[in-house]
């Protein structure tokens, strides 16, 4: 359920985020960065200890299977995927594994992430530090704009990290709460904006997901040629969508221009920000330009959209810029570019090793 005081926090303070739709999969074995190379769309193999990024895993026709986060620790990298992919991943991967030193195991049973975001989240965690050892890692990251970290916790220590933490000053906040801060920032999900027939220039992912210096990975070919051939063009994109009424949009709500079905919307939610709907969904290529008019057929009926730059809503560096072309009285503001690479800390497994870095 939404909470207002959960946006608060994400938006202005901090707020922490049990990820419940988040599993985790360990990879042991010294092989382990070779191999995870050789499947995953960015440059795995450059993570130094500690380190993190996100990455895709692809089909050889590149279209997606699943996005990730790889955090690589001294003696195990972790995998943060969707939590109902986590079972399916690891038997499908294992069933990858031959020579190499790599073992592969489904630890979400077991292992916890925990997000604390929001302009104080620094402060919060930094607060927390004298905790270290009970935690397996923590990367930092902006992914909707403003500062994020993810705590790696045993799962049966969860609920007290969520006590430091709100000591701390910490405000809990629900995943419907942070869905909404995501598509402010327009960030794509896996299994809601994107699915297995996704390729991920479509998304518009590529900035942090893709390595386009690294060596081979499954569905490179046909990524390269995209890039390369076709100049990026695929058939359609993801774009904001603006609505300029109080209707509501939901996931699957065609999109049309005049007769014409041009796309579907993947994502709908209420801004308190804007004070408006937002939507994202996938248009066909024609129809990208920001200041596009659009229909979105609803339930309640034709909703009129604008199309627009993403995010809707930028708070980096504690300034606030709200894009919503087409709406009167509100100032549009530049895009930002993708996020950042994250940081972690160093540490094995089951331990932090005490180092933070704070960006």
């Amino acid at each position: 359920m939404f909470s207002t005081e959960g946006y608060q926090a994400l938006c202005c303070g901090a707020g922490i985020v049990r990820r419940g739709d988040r599993g985790v999969l360990s990879v042991t074995g010294r092989d382990r960065l070779t191999w995870l190379q050789g499947l995953l769309t960015n440059d795995v193999a450059a993570l130094r200890i500690g380190g993190a990024c996100e990455a895709a895993y692809l089909t050889p026709q590149g279209r997606m299977i699943t996005d990730m986060r790889v955090v690589h620790l001294a003696e195990q990298t972790l995998l943060d995927v969707p939590a109902s992919l986590a079972r399916q991943l690891t038997s499908k991967l294992d069933g990858l594994l031959f020579s190499e030193d790599a073992q592969i195991a489904d630890v979400s049973a077991t292992l916890s992430i925990l997000d604390v975001h929001g302009p104080k989240a620094p402060t919060v965690v930094h607060a927390t530090r004298e905790h270290d050892a009970g935690l397996s890692a923590i990367t930092s990251d902006s992914p909707y704009g403003v500062a994020g970290f993810s705590l790696f916790v045993p799962a049966n220590d969860t609920d007290a990290w969520v006590v430091r933490l709100s000591k701390a000053g910490g405000v809990p906040a629900t995943l419907e709460t942070l869905d909404v801060i995501r598509v402010e920032a327009g960030r794509p999900a896996f299994l809601v904006d994107m699915d297995e027939h996704t390729i991920p220039l479509e998304a518009g992912i590529e900035d942090r997901t893709i390595s386009f210096t690294k060596g081979c990975y499954v569905g490179q070919e046909v990524i390269v040629r995209v890039m390369h051939r076709g100049q990026g063009r695929v058939a359609k994109k993801l774009v904001g969508l603006t609505l300029a009424t109080d209707g509501s949009p939901k996931a699957g709500d065609v999109i049309a221009a005049g007769d014409r079905v041009i796309g579907r919307v993947t994502s709908a939610v209420w801004s308190p920000t804007l004070d408006r709907s937002i939507a994202l969904g996938y248009v066909h290529r024609d129809f990208i330009e920001v200041g596009t008019q659009v229909e979105v057929r609803a339930a309640n009926g034709s909703l009129t959209a604008t199309v627009s730059s993403l995010p809707f809503v930028n708070r980096r560096l504690g300034s606030l810029d709200r894009h919503v072309e087409g709406a009167e009285g509100t100032e549009g503001g530049e895009g930002t570019e993708g996020a950042e690479g994250t940081d972690g800390v160093e540490g094995t497994a089951g331990t932090a090793g005490g180092n933070r870095k704070w960006d």
